[in-house]
């Protein structure tokens, strides 16, 4: 994968439910993490005494931050919405070059901040809250 431009990496929201994916307007920075945990199945009889892990077991993980600043009403209102309610909406995490990660995802915190003579900003934490999906691109 060569070079990217890091405004490319984009974070979407399902906007009604219905598979209608708007991307979160005003983000500067993303980030997207995943993780699996492994299952350490080491014995006795473990060759050399190397540790030996259960392949294919664990529990997988996804993790999406990102900050920005306020530019569209509409996506501000819906993850506040997601946030209170306890919704897990799916999301859509486009990484150039590579694919669309897709799935739900729980709004774990949204912080907001501001200065006397800056801007108002925003971040926002998700955890993904079940299957994702991957296309490649």
């Amino acid at each position: 994968m060569a070079a990217q431009n890091g405004k490319d990496l984009l974070i979407k929201i399902d906007m009604t439910g219905s598979g209608s994916f708007d991307t979160f307007a005003g983000l500067r920075a993303t980030r997207v993490s995943f993780n699996a945990e492994s299952i350490d199945v080491t014995s006795l009889e473990s060759a050399g005494g190397w540790r030996e892990l259960l392949a294919g077991s664990g529990v997988k993980s996804a993790a999406i931050s990102g900050s920005g600043v306020f530019k569209d009403h509409a996506t501000d209102e819906r993850a506040r919405q997601i946030f209170f309610d306890g919704q897990v909406p799916d999301f859509q995490v486009i990484v150039p070059d590579f694919g669309i990660i897709e799935g739900p995802f729980q709004v774990t915190s949204i912080d907001y901040a501001g200065s006397y003579n800056g801007e108002a900003t925003y971040e926002l934490s998700m955890a993904s809250a079940g299957a994702l999906s991957f296309t490649a691109l």
